[in-house]
């Protein structure tokens, strides 16, 4: 797998200063959990799943969940997890030599449903990457946890990995968020080696105080969803070797709403590119809401997003590439000669570079470069969107 493989060499070498590097499940956790990107969710119950992960993989998708919590009904759940067998078994039939699948993941509802999906997959569960885990606490987190471990050992697999889910009350109120916090990191710490990331489920925040976002604004914008998301980030994401990535929450809407405030798109990089109609596009779809989204979660320390339709994906990969200004940045902030510290001008002759303050920057955005390829000096987030949609 690799991001932006779905386009042709010749225009990916017409984009990248460097290339995004190629993974596969067996890579580094770590490179993993950068790469993830836009993982997009899928309900268990849809009767061509194989097909549609197929589908999606050619369009750029490298992660997804199959989901058989929320995206479903209670009474749809035995016949989702018979649907799940049926599907991996389709992918395996193709052998290990098809067409790469995206990193595969099931969102159980319970701890007793690992062991028994992984038996009931047989040997397809080779197709699996692990188990997204809702409803994350230190009480239900360390039940959830041993069942992915006692599982993966079980059944002789090299790696199933976790990504805990960041949604319960106790973590939004006030008075028990500190001790929920705390909680939380003592669980995935115990658990390490298998939490690949924490997602954040930011639509449960918003229902314990009966809230919902509108298209013209984003998850940063209410304000008490924006002091949780900025908790987590300071207890379970520091950059101080103790942290874990932390993804950015769902952008919920993907049809034309009516709008009670101005886009939130510049004219001018579309104007320059001459696809003034991308533009309009994005905002018929409310999709300048969900750009804007990836710019602030990215600023506040989240990598990656969860997704519930496929056109925001691109989006989502177009924003992740690091600019060819930042790299140049990172690059002189790196030089083993400036291990002492200091400061110096940019490369771009625009801002201070300072090294020890910027280091831990520097690192997360080479990690984002290897994954995700550094943009040419000319080339800008319009065309990597343009060529990621004419696929």
């Amino acid at each position: 797998m690799r991001h932006f493989g779905h386009i042709s060499p010749t225009v990916r070498k017409d984009l990248f200063h460097q290339e995004p590097a190629e993974f596969t499940g067996a890579s580094p956790a770590r490179t993993l959990a950068a790469a993830l990107g836009a993982t997009l969710y899928s309900p268990a119950t849809r009767p061509q799943l194989a097909g549609d992960i197929r589908k999606q993989a050619g369009r750029g998708v490298v992660s997804m969940v199959l989901c058989l919590e929320d995206s479903i009904s209670d009474g749809d759940v035995v016949g989702a997890e018979e649907n799940l067998v049926r599907q991996f078994a389709e992918l395996d039939a193709e052998g290990p030599d098809a067409a790469e699948l995206p990193l595969l993941f099931i969102r159980v509802r319970t701890p007793e449903q690992i062991p028994d999906l992984v038996r009931r997959l047989g040997g397809s569960v080779r197709r699996l990457a692990g188990f997204v885990l809702p409803k994350f606490n230190e009480s239900s987190g360390i039940a959830f946890l041993d069942a992915v471990a006692q599982t993966e050992a079980a059944a002789g697999l090299a790696r199933l990995y976790a990504m805990p889910v960041l949604e319960t009350p106790d973590l939004l109120h006030l008075e028990t968020r500190a001790e929920a916090l705390a909680g939380i990191y003592r669980t995935v710490d115990s658990h390490r080696e298998r939490v690949l990331a924490l997602r954040l489920g930011v639509t449960d925040f918003c229902s314990a105080y009966g809230l919902r976002r509108t298209p013209d604004m984003t998850a940063y914008d209410v304000k008490i969803v924006a002091g949780v998301i900025a908790d987590v980030v300071n207890v379970l994401s520091r950059a101080d070797g103790t942290g874990f990535t932390v993804t950015g929450p769902v952008w919920e809407y993907f049809r034309s709403q009516q709008r009670l405030f101005k886009p939130q798109l510049r004219r001018s990089p579309f104007l320059a590119e001459g696809v003034e109609e991308l533009r309009t596009a994005l905002i018929e779809h409310d999709l300048d809401g969900l750009l804007r989204e990836i710019e602030l979660d990215r600023a506040n320390g989240l990598l990656g997003k969860t997704c519930i339709h496929p056109a925001h994906v691109t989006p989502v990969h177009a924003l992740s590439v690091v600019s060819h200004e930042e790299f140049c940045d990172a690059q002189d902030i790196l030089r083993p000669e400036r291990g002492g510290g200091g400061v110096m001008r940019s490369a771009y002759t625009n801002k201070m570079n300072e090294v020890k303050p910027h280091r831990a920057w520097a690192e997360r955005t080479m990690l984002r470069a290897e994954v995700f390829g550094v943009a040419k000096e000319e080339v800008g987030f319009v065309d990597l969107l343009t060529a990621g949609l004419q696929v």
